[in-house]
């Protein structure tokens, strides 16, 4: 049975690391940024991070920005559905270059959390970010 919207409200607003407070602000920033869809999404993400002083973060949290455009670059066509018209080479050129991305952003958000005195890290097993 469906949940009522109005429930929804106090079961999906879920509590989680700060990291990933800080990760998911940068990606709907990012998002908003480009297609001003998620107004909501970026004033709830916001309403929690204004609520600690992240000012020992900034510098951190504008290159994890900068990552996260990155990464939106060489998805877009992708995520368009563009992959016939740029090449199996250069899809695979740009697979490599996102797994790249996302392993700096991993060590980024790490690196926040240890700053931050945060005990969860983001741990990837058998993977290249190891």
């Amino acid at each position: 049975m469906p949940i009522p919207c109005n429930k929804m409200r106090y079961i999906m607003n879920i509590v989680f690391p700060i990291i990933e407070l800080i990760d998911r602000l940068a990606i709907a920033e990012l998002k908003f940024s480009k297609t001003q869809l998620n107004q909501q999404e970026v004033n709830w993400y916001k309403q929690q991070f204004d609520k600690y002083d992240f000012s020992s973060i900034a510098e951190q949290y504008a290159e994890l920005k900068d990552i996260h455009t990155k990464i939106w670059g060489l998805e877009s066509d992708i995520r368009l559905g563009m992959e016939h018209k740029l090449g199996l080479e250069e899809v695979g050129k740009r697979a490599i270059a996102i797994r790249d991305w996302n392993n700096k952003r991993i060590a980024l958000k790490n690196q926040i959390a240890e700053r931050l005195q945060c005990d969860i890290r983001e741990i990837k097993k058998d993977h290249a970010s190891e």
